[in-house]
């Protein structure tokens, strides 16, 4: 039985990609697996009043199950309102769709947006399958995020060696002939905690940190004059902070040279077309970090309440921090 995401109280992307990319800030798009992830981005999306996309991948789904994830997302609604957000713009997204069928299954049980990643398909099947679920979706008035270029890294199912800038020259046939909504574009922003190599990195030389190479911000200038007002998104955006990386290692844990997306970087990518910002591994290594940091200092414990409660916490001060200081989503849906 199928339900739609209008009878959960969700929105899809169309309203809130139009205002971000007129106000020049971006959408926070926080990728979820448990009950205390989603919490944490309620609590940070109602207290600053922003709009949010809760963004599941394909794995997530089948971690948390189908069903559950349906119910988790009509009572994340209720929940803002609770905490007094009495307009909540909360978005439920599929994050890297692989394939025709799934994306169908996410429109069917309450998606309000789904992404189908035909980015390693050849450009013309990639164009294919975009529209096929385009043609889906927009009957059921959900939105649709497509993908051209490739992002290295990894991140669940979707792993790649090395990138594919996004060719500025394709961008306007492709986003023509699909009908998509928005796109996901490689501008050199990568998956996962580890999103360059040593060797893609100089070192800083007072803290022997590694500093990554730059966006290519020539690239997003070029798609944003051939697609003037288009949304664009960047997968792989989280900045892999160092204080979290240094709690995990102080505390058991080995992450040597994790790096990712200085800040910097990213609230300049806000203020231009890039209206959906994807954030994952920062929200995995602030979990990780307190909870290595609360069973260090309290080896007696073992109610999960006691050491998810911390984690929930550092995840929510986290996502504040990105809404407030990185992304500039703060207040726009009051």
């Amino acid at each position: 039985m199928s339900v739609s995401y209008k009878e959960l109280g969700l929105v899809n992307t169309k309203e809130m990609f139009a205002k971000a990319v007129a106000g020049g800030y971006a959408i926070p798009a926080f990728n979820f697996n448990n009950m205390e992830q989603l919490q944490a981005i309620v609590m940070a999306a109602a207290e600053t009043k922003s709009p949010v996309i809760l963004q599941v991948s394909k794995g997530a789904r089948k971690y948390a199950n189908a069903t559950l994830l349906r119910y988790m997302a009509e009572g994340a609604v209720a929940y803002a309102k609770e905490l007094g957000w009495e307009k909540p713009q909360i978005c439920l997204h599929l994050d890297h769709g692989d394939a025709f069928e799934t994306c169908k299954s996410c429109i069917d049980t309450g998606f309000s947006s789904v992404m189908i990643d035909g980015s390693h398909l050849p450009y013309e099947e990639n164009i294919a399958l975009t529209k096929q679920v385009v043609e889906y979706a927009h009957a059921h008035d959900v939105t649709v995020e497509a993908e051209l270029g490739v992002l290295a890294g990894v991140e669940d199912e979707v792993s790649a060696a090395e990138s594919h800038y996004t060719k500025p020259e394709e961008v306007i046939d492709f986003a023509t002939r699909t009908g998509c909504d928005s796109l996901a574009i490689s501008i050199g922003t990568s998956h996962g905690a580890y999103k360059f190599t040593p060797e893609q990195c100089t070192r800083d030389p007072k803290t022997g940190k590694l500093v990554p190479p730059p966006l290519a911000f020539d690239i997003l200038h070029e798609i944003e004059k051939k697609l003037p007002g288009f949304p664009i998104v960047l997968h792989g955006s989280s900045s892999v902070p160092q204080d979290e990386v240094d709690t995990i290692n102080a505390h058991g844990g080995k992450l040597p040279d994790a790096v990712g997306i200085p800040e910097e970087q990213l609230r300049e990518a806000s203020k231009s077309a890039v209206c959906k910002i994807n954030i994952d591994s920062d929200s995995r290594l602030a979990m990780t970090a307190a909870i290595r940091k609360h069973f260090d200092e309290n080896p007696g414990h073992f109610d999960p309440r006691q050491y998810l409660t911390p984690a929930r916490e550092n995840m929510k001060k986290m996502y504040v921090h990105k809404i407030m200081n990185v992304l500039g989503s703060d207040g726009k849906a009051a």
